[in-house]
């Protein structure tokens, strides 16, 4: 396994192994990597076989972070990271600085950015305006470094795989999109990078999550007729704030393929939700 630090360097290897008619797969991180992160690596190596490449890259991208976000705190440890990567047979950690990608104000800060103008409109786009700009960025950026013939992205980042497969449709990215499920914890916690800031009883409290997915699965599961969802939005934010340090950021229920809000919520119907627990942000989602 090679650790690449220069784009220049990661896009000559990505022309060479094309040219030998190598699959590339590619899985997109930020590092501190965890079983959730292992999930996409596994199907990135079953669909490009034994003889296609695996890249995973790890940058945590400052472009997607906001002024009052964890950016400087978020939690990075190449040597393990690597390790990890090795014993899942990874062939190239792309790891790139903050230079490399983006350039630095004195040769001229970056002023070029890719925006999705409908996907990323709710939720997320509407609790973090920059964020989405940041992400589809990177990504095309990294899409036009490391050269994949696929991608594979975590479910738990729902409207982020949904806004990166319009992307990569409108502008006519040769590469597949694949999203691969959530992992959880044994408790029902989804696993995050971020889940090793709860300290104390913060740990437990982040279960009101999942415990908010499970209820609004037994409303609509027991309903005779769709929920309006504006009220099973205010029964579930006052099952998760009953947790002291739980704070909700938004719950939503859509349409999966859309992201079109809906007022009635029953089966089929795609929920998401992000919750302050302390400090830490979480999401989660779940088809009802």
């Amino acid at each position: 396994m090679r650790i690449i630090k220069s784009v220049r360097a990661m896009q000559s290897l990505a022309r060479m192994w094309r040219r030998k008619g190598a699959r590339i797969g590619f899985v997109p991180t930020m590092g501190c990597l965890h079983a959730g992160h292992l999930s996409l690596v596994k199907q990135a190596r079953h669909r490009a076989g034994i003889a296609g490449k695996i890249v995973v890259s790890i940058f945590v991208n400052p472009t997607q972070f906001g002024p009052q976000e964890d950016f400087s705190r978020y939690p990075r440890n190449l040597a393990r990271d690597a390790r990890l990567c090795r014993a899942e047979g990874v062939d190239v950690i792309f790891a790139p600085a903050d230079g490399e990608m983006y350039s630095p104000p004195e040769n001229g800060s970056s002023s070029t950015f890719v925006v999705e103008d409908s996907l990323s409109r709710t939720m997320e786009g509407v609790c973090r305006p920059t964020h989405f700009r940041g992400v589809t960025t990177v990504v095309a950026k990294l899409f036009n470094i490391v050269q994949p013939d696929f991608a594979v992205f975590g479910a738990k980042d729902f409207q982020q795989a949904a806004v990166v497969k319009r992307m990569a449709r409108d502008l006519n990215f040769p590469l597949q999109i694949l999203v691969a499920p959530i992992v959880r914890e044994s408790d029902g916690l989804a696993m995050s990078s971020r889940n090793q800031y709860l300290t104390g009883d913060l740990r437990r409290q982040a279960l009101a999550l999942h415990q908010a997915i499970l209820a609004a699965r037994e409303a609509v599961g027991r309903a005779a007729n769709p929920v309006p969802a504006e009220r099973l939005k205010a029964q579930l934010r006052l099952l998760i704030e009953r947790q002291p340090a739980a704070r909700v950021d938004y719950i939503e229920f859509f349409m999966p393929d859309s992201l079109v809000p809906a007022s009635n919520v029953k089966r089929g119907i795609q929920m998401a939700l992000a919750v302050f627990v302390g400090k830490t942000r979480l999401i989660d989602n779940a088809r009802l």
